[in-house]
């Protein structure tokens, strides 16, 4: 029985032991949101902080959220949830008459922005530089033609009133905001990318 036993041992120590796989811990998959929040954070100081010159401010905010979804290019559900998270951030500072509209314009536009650039990638011309403009633009302009049209709605407001005074508004906002995506496109792109030594991919 022991000779038996010990045969059987010497026969498993002859069997070639299986290459163990070794797997780096993964933090890349988590810095988009490290960026977001700081962006969102940024966004809401100068959101706050910013004058209106001429009924005219920039939405820092949806600026923000462009460069996040232009940089990480995320899944539309990823892009929804962050569009809920800006739109929740907006509404203690909203002035408006309907604060809460804040999350529905927001979905929009972080939809918006998102299915852009999936477009924009689908032609494989996600690189080109004019993209953070146009998607920047493009999100700011269906993000506040949802809320404008919700304060139509709320204040009873004509419909002119809304494509003649409201709209063109929405586009000078627009224009605003697709410039600082375009700005701050590159520099945010070099801090995502940033490694000890590493330089931008």
């Amino acid at each position: 029985m022991e000779e038996k036993i010990i045969a059987a041992t010497a026969e498993e120590q002859q069997k070639p032991m299986p290459a163990l796989t070794h797997v780096e811990a993964n933090q890349e998959g988590y810095r988009w949101v490290a960026i977001t929040a700081m962006l969102f954070a940024i966004g809401i100081i100068l959101h706050t902080v910013s004058p209106n010159v001429g009924g005219v401010t920039p939405n820092w905010t949806i600026a923000m959220y462009a460069i996040v979804i232009n940089l990480t290019r995320p899944p539309l559900t990823r892009a929804i949830g962050i569009g809920f998270i800006a739109g929740l951030t907006l509404v203690p500072s909203s002035k408006s008459a309907f604060p809460l509209g804040n999350i529905a314009s927001e979905l929009c536009g972080a939809t918006t922005c998102c299915l852009l650039v999936k477009a924009f990638v689908a032609c494989h011309m996600g690189n080109w530089r004019l993209v953070p403009f146009i998607t920047g633009f493009a999100a700011t302009f269906a993000s506040g033609s949802v809320f404008t049209f919700i304060l139509k709605l709320v204040l009873g407001l004509p419909l002119r009133v809304w494509i003649f005074a409201m709209l063109p508004v929405v586009a000078v906002v627009g224009v605003l905001n697709g410039l600082i995506t375009f700005g701050l496109f590159k520099p945010v792109k070099k801090l995502f990318y940033a490694q000890e030594g590493g330089e931008d991919k």
